[in-house]
C-alpha cells in the first residue's frame, strides 16, 4: 500500500499479524482432549479439529447454518472471525463469478464455489501468507476445483477490470486504513450490472471516531468502522447505485453488525 502515514502503516502490521496468529492457531490445532469419547458422543457434539478461533453471538461460525458448516473442513470453519454470512446476502446463483476481500480461512469462497456450481468461479483475496496457505488447504480438502486464493489487498485488487459479478466480505471492510480506496477497487472489479454483499461493523451515525474507538479495538472490527451514512456515501461516490445498509445485531453500544449492498450501474 502507498501513500499511508506511519500510523496506518502500523495498523496494517497490526492487523496482519492478528490473522497470522489466528491462522497458525487453526493450523496447529488438531484433535483436542476428550475428542471422540463417551461424553462428547452423548452431548451430540463435534469436538474433532481445531477450536474455533473466535465464537460469540456476534463473530465466528455460529453465524452460519449448521448444514453449510457441516459441509466444509473444520479448519476452515474454525478460521471464521466474520460477522455474518455474505454468500447468503449476496444471494449468489449458478454461474456467477464471486470475489471475497479479506477471505481468511476460505469459508465463503467455499461456500460460494458451492452456491455457483462448476459454470461459476470463487476468488479468494487476502494479504495474510497463513490465511492463504489455510484457504488453499481447506480448498484441497473440499475438492473445490472453481476456487482461486490470491495474495493482495483489498486496496490493491490484483484482478482486472469487470472480472467479477460479485464482491462479499466478512467483517473486512472495517479493517482498511484506506476504505474510500477498497470501494472504488468494489465497484473496478465488478462488471456493469454487478453487485456487492457484505457483512461489516457499521456504527450509528451520532457516535465520532474517538466514541468508536471507546468501544473496541481497530484489530478486533470496532474503532475502524464507518458509521452507515459515511459508507452510504462512500459507496455513492464511487458509483454504486442501490445502495442499502441494514443493521442485524449489535456489535458494541451503538454499533451493529450490518449488511451492506449495492449495484454497479449497466
Amino acid at each position: 500500500m502507498t501513500g499511508i502515514t506511519g500510523a496506518e502503516q502500523e495498523l496494517v502490521e497490526l492487523v496482519r499479524q492478528r490473522y497470522a496468529s489466528a491462522a497458525s492457531s487453526v493450523t496447529a490445532g488438531g484433535e483436542r482432549a476428550g475428542c471422540g469419547g463417551a461424553e462428547a458422543e452423548s452431548s451430540g457434539a463435534s469436538c474433532c479439529g481445531p477450536e474455533p478461533v473466535e465464537v460469540s453471538e456476534t463473530f465466528g461460525s455460529t453465524l452460519y447454518a449448521a448444514t453449510e458448516r457441516d459441509e466444509l473442513p473444520v479448519a476452515a470453519v474454525a478460521a471464521s472471525l466474520g460477522c455474518g454470512n455474505p454468500t447468503a446476502v449476496a444471494e449468489l446463483r449458478a454461474g456467477e463469478r464471486v470475489l471475497d476481500l479479506g477471505s481468511g480461512g476460505g469459508i465463503d469462497v467455499l461456500l460460494s464455489a458451492r452456491r455457483v456450481g462448476p459454470t461459476g468461479f470463487a476468488y479468494g483475496v487476502d494479504m495474510t501468507d497463513e490465511m492463504l496457505d489455510l484457504a488453499r488447504t481447506n480448498a484441497t480438502q473440499a475438492g473445490a476445483t472453481n476456487v482461486e486464493f490470491v495474495k493482495g489487498t483489498i486496496e490493491d485488487v490484483p484482478l482486472p477490470d469487470a472480472a467479477v459479478d460479485v464482491v462479499i466480505s466478512n467483517c473486512v471492510i472495517n479493517l482498511s486504513v484506506d476504505k474510500p480506496k477498497v470501494l472504488a477497487e468494489m465497484f473496478r472489479v465488478l462488471a456493469p450490472g454487478g453487485r456487492i454483499g457484505i457483512s461489516d461493523v457499521v456504527a450509528e451515525d451520532q457516535l465520532t471516531p474517538a466514541e468508536r474507538a471507546e468501544r473496541g479495538s481497530y484489530v478486533g472490527c470496532i474503532a475502524g468502522a464507518l458509521s452507515r451514512t459515511e459508507y452510504l456515501d462512500g459507496l455513492a461516490r464511487v458509483g454504486f447505485v442501490e445502495t442499502s445498509v441494514e443493521f442485524t445485531h449489535q456489535a458494541a453500544d451503538g454499533m451493529h453488525a450490518a449488511i451492506v449492498r449495492a449495484v454497479k450501474p449497466t
